[in-house]
C-alpha cells in the first residue's frame, strides 16, 4: 500500500521522530511510504527506506506557537505558508495514497488548520479516497478553551475514519489530559507506545558510566544544561556528557564552555539511545521520546519536565513516571545543582526496574490497524 504522513515539529524534534517510526514500520513490510516533514531539518534522524519530502520550513519562536518563522528568522507570510500548502496536495495527488496520517492535527497545529484541511479537502476529492488517521501521543496539551475540543471533535467527525493513541491504555489513557467526547470515543484506536526497537549496546560502549544529559533535539534545555555543568563539579567519580540539539547546538556549546565544569559538552548523537545501555544515568526533559527510552533501556532517570510557557504534558507525563523505581521528578523551580546531584546519586542507588509489561509495539500495530482499515474500506 502507499502511505502519505504529513508531519510538522515546532520547538523539539519529537513529533518527526515518532512519524519517522512510524513510517520505518510501513516499509519494512513492503509498503510505499512518503513522509511529508515541515519542521526544520534534524539531521541526527534516520531516513532511510521511506521517500522523504522536506516542506518549506518552520519553527516556532521559542513557545510561542502562534508566531512561525522561516530558516531566514522572519515570520512566515501567507505566501510562504500557502507554498507549504501546495507542496503537500502535489504530493498527495501524486501518490494517490490508500492511508493518510496526520500527526498531531487536529488536536495541536491548529496555526496550520488551513494547511491540514486543504490537505484533507484534497485527499477526500481523490477517485479513490485514503483512509485518514490522527496520529497522536499518550499525552496532549490540555484544550484552554472547551471551544476548541469541540472544533477538533468537528473535524475528526467530517474528515477522519479513526484517531490513533500511541498509549499502552493500561498505563495512560487519552482523557488524562484532552475530554473524550462520545463521538471521540468512537474512533479512538490505542496502539501501544511507538517506539524503535531497543537498542543494541554500543560497539564501543561510548557513554560507559557517565551521566548523560539530554534535552532532546530542539533548541531548548539551556537552563538544564547549565544547572548540569555546575552538578558535575561534585560528582569527581563520574563524567557527565551533555549532548546538546537544535541548529544552534555548536553556539550554545561555545556559551557553555564559559561555565568552568568537568563535563563533556557534545553535540546531539545518533547513537544516543546505544550509550543509554552503558550508562549510569540519564537526565532529562520527559518528552514522549525520551520516556520510551528510559523505559526500554530501564537506565536510572531524572526528569526535569518542560514546563516553559503553558506547556503542561511533560508534567502529566512525569507525575506516572515518577512512580516507578529509579526515576525522580524534578520541577524545573526546584531545580538547582544541589537538587540535581542528589537526585542523581538516589537514582542510582536504586533497585533495577523491569520494562516487560508495557506495550512498545505501537508502530507495528499502527500498521495494522492501519492497512485492516484499507483493506475495508468501501
Amino acid at each position: 500500500m502507499k502511505v502519505m504522513i504529513a508531519v510538522t515539529h515546532l520547538l523539539g524534534t519529537g513529533h518527526l521522530s515518532r512519524a519517522l517510526t512510524l513510517g520505518r514500520a510501513f516499509a519494512q513490510q513492503g509498503h510505499h511510504v512518503v513522509l511529508a516533514s515541515g519542521g526544520f531539518p534534524v539531521s541526527q534522524l534516520k531516513t532511510d527506506g521511506i521517500e522523504f519530502v522536506q516542506l518549506p520550513a518552520l519553527r516556532s519562536d521559542g513557545v510561542n506557537f502562534t508566531r512561525l518563522l522561516t530558516p531566514a528568522g522572519s515570520c512566515a507570510d501567507t505566501t510562504y505558508l500557502g507554498s507549504r500548502a501546495d507542496a503537500l496536495r502535489q504530493k498527495l495527488v501524486t501518490l494517490q495514497p490508500d492511508i493518510l496520517i496526520t500527526e498531531l492535527y487536529p488536536f495541536g497545529r491548529r496555526v496550520l488548520a488551513a494547511e491540514f484541511l486543504s490537505l484533507l479537502q484534497a485527499a477526500h476529492q481523490l477517485p479513490i479516497r485514503p483512509v485518514i488517521l490522527s496520529s497522536i501521543r499518550d499525552i496532549l496539551a490540555p484544550p484552554s478553551k472547551p471551544k476548541k475540543a469541540v472544533a477538533a471533535d468537528e473535524v475528526i467527525a467530517n474528515w477522519y475514519d479513526a484517531v490513533l493513541v500511541h498509549s499502552d491504555p493500561t498505563t495512560t489513557t487519552l482523557d488524562v489530559s484532552w475530554p473524550v467526547s462520545p463521538l471521540l470515543a468512537t474512533k479512538l484506536r490505542y496502539t501501544g507506545f511507538v517506539a524503535p526497537p531497543p537498542p543494541s549496546p554500543h560497539p564501543q560502549q561510548v557513554g560507559k558510566g557517565e551521566v548523560l544529559v539530554s534535552a532532546g533535539g530542539g533548541s531548548v534545555g539551556d537552563a538544564l544544561y547549565e544547572t548540569a555543568m555546575i552538578a558535575a563539579r561534585t560528582d569527581t567519580e563520574t563524567t557527565w556528557r551533555l549532548l546538546v540539539g537544535g541548529p544552534e547546538a555548536k553556539t550554545r556549546i561555545d556559551r557553555f564552555r564559559t561555565i568552568e565544569s568537568p563535563a563533556v559538552l557534545d553535540t546531539a548523537r545518533p547513537d544516543f539511545r546505544q550509550m543509554l545501555c552503558h550508562a549510569s544515568a540519564l537526565v532529562g526533559m520527559c518528552g514522549y521520546n525520551t520516556t520510551m527510552d528510559l523505559l526500554q533501556t530501564g537506565i536510572p532517570s531524572v526528569l526535569i519536565p518542560f514546563d516553559a510557557g503553558s506547556e503542561v504534558e511533560q508534567t502529566l507525563r512525569s507525575t506516572s513516571l515518577a512512580r516507578m523505581r529509579g526515576i525522580e521528578v524534578i520541577p524545573s523551580a526546584n531545580l538547582t545543582p544541589q537538587t540535581l546531584g542528589a537526585a542523581v546519586n538516589r537514582v542510582r542507588a536504586a533497585l533495577a526496574r523491569k520494562s516487560d509489561t508495557i506495550a512498545f509495539d505501537g508502530a507495528d500495530n499502527t500498521v495494522d490497524i492501519a492497512c485492516k482499515m484499507a483493506q475495508e474500506r468501501p
